[in-house]
C-alpha cells in the first residue's frame, strides 16, 4: 500500500512534472506487460493484440482518422524493457536541466509537442517516400518525446557535461548531436518508423528553444489546454463581501473619476542582477545557479 501512497503523494505535489510524466510511463508499462502475460496464459493473447493495435499510431491516414487518440496514446507506451529504461533515463537526466531552466509547464509542452511532431512526420513520411508505400506499419514508444527534451536541454546549454562511463566528461551537445545522427542513420533500417520520429522530436526540440529565446513560447496552447481542465475541476472557495469604511470616506473624500488602478508582472532582470549572476558563474559554475537565477538569466536572453 505503501507503494500506491507514494504514486498518489507523486501526482498530488506541485511542479512535480518530470516524476509524473516517468511515473505514467512505467504504470502503463507495467499495466501492459502484467496483461499481455495473463492473456498468453489463458489462451486469450489476441485480446492483448487488440488492445495494442487501439493505442499504437498507425501508418495509414484513413485508419489514424478512426482513432486519433493514438496520436497521444503512442508516446506513453512501452512494452520492451530495455526500450523503457533507456528513454525514461534520458528523460531523467536531460529532463531535470529543462525542468530546473524553463520549468514545469514547458518540460510537459516539450514532452506533448515532441510525441506530436514525431508522429505526424512518421505518417507523412510513410506516406510520402517511396521506400514506404504499400507498408502497413505502427509504432509506440516514447522517444519522439525524449529526444525533443534532450535536445532541447542541449540548444539551452550546449557547453554543459555530463560524467559518462568510461569516458567522463561529455558536453550534452554531442551526446544529442550522436543521438539525432543515429535516427537518422536507422530511419531506412527495421525500426525505420521509430527513428523518422526520432528526428521529428529531436527538430521540435531544437525550434521549440530557438523560438522561446525569440519570445515566442509554442507550449502556449498546451499551457492554455491543462489550465481550463485544472480549473474546470477545482473547488472554486466561498466569497464573503464584507464593507468597511475608508479614512478617506469617513472625512468624505471622493476618488477621481479616472483613477485606475494596475499590476504589472515581473519584468526583466535589471543589468545589476544579471552581472551578479555572471559573476557567480564566473565563480562557482553554471550548477551554483539557484532556479530562480537561472530563469532570470534566460529572460535577460530573450529578445524583445
Amino acid at each position: 500500500m505503501s507503494i500506491f501512497q507514494d504514486i498518489k503523494d507523486s501526482f498530488r505535489q506541485p511542479n512535480n512534472t518530470l516524476k509524473q510524466l516517468i511515473l505514467i510511463n512505467v504504470i502503463v508499462f507495467v499495466v501492459l506487460v502484467v496483461s499481455r502475460t495473463i492473456l498468453s496464459w489463458s489462451g486469450s493473447g489476441w485480446m492483448f493484440v487488440a488492445v495494442m493495435d487501439y493505442i499504437s499510431l498507425p501508418s495509414i491516414p484513413y485508419v489514424l482518422l478512426f482513432r486519433p487518440w493514438t496520436l497521444i496514446t503512442y508516446f506513453f507506451t512501452h512494452v520492451d524493457f530495455l526500450h523503457i529504461i533507456f528513454n525514461m533515463l534520458n528523460m531523467y537526466w536531460f529532463g531535470q536541466l529543462v525542468r530546473e531552466y524553463l520549468g514545469d509547464k514547458r518540460l510537459l509542452s516539450l514532452y506533448i509537442l515532441g510525441g506530436l511532431a514525431g508522429g505526424i512526420l512518421f505518417v507523412v513520411l510513410y506516406n510520402v517516400l517511396p521506400l514506404f508505400s504499400m507498408t502497413n506499419a505502427q509504432m509506440i514508444g516514447a522517444s519522439a518525446s525524449v529526444l525533443a527534451i534532450v535536445v532541447a536541454a542541449a540548444t539551452l546549454l550546449p557547453n554543459y557535461s555530463f560524467n559518462l562511463l568510461l569516458l567522463g566528461p561529455v558536453k550534452i551537445k554531442y551526446i544529442a548531436a550522436v543521438l539525432v545522427f543515429v535516427s537518422f542513420a536507422f530511419a531506412a533500417g527495421e525500426n525505420a518508423g521509430g527513428n523518422i520520429a526520432h528526428l521529428g522530436g529531436a527538430l521540435l526540440g531544437w525550434v521549440f528553444v530557438k523560438q522561446l529565446q525569440r519570445g515566442n513560447d509554442l507550449g502556449r496552447p498546451i499551457h492554455a489546454t491543462f489550465d481550463f481542465f485544472t480549473n474546470l475541476f477545482k473547488r472554486k472557495p466561498k466569497l464573503k463581501v464584507s464593507h468597511r469604511r475608508t479614512s478617506g470616506a469617513a472625512n468624505g473624500s471622493k476618488k477621481s473619476p479616472g483613477a485606475t488602478t494596475t499590476f504589472t508582472g515581473p519584468g526583466k532582470p535589471s543589468q545589476n542582477e544579471i552581472d551578479r549572476i555572471l559573476d557567480k558563474i564566473s565563480s562557482s559554475g553554471y550548477e551554483s545557479l539557484s532556479k530562480e537565477e537561472k530563469q532570470k538569466l534566460f529572460q535577460a536572453s530573450q529578445k524583445e
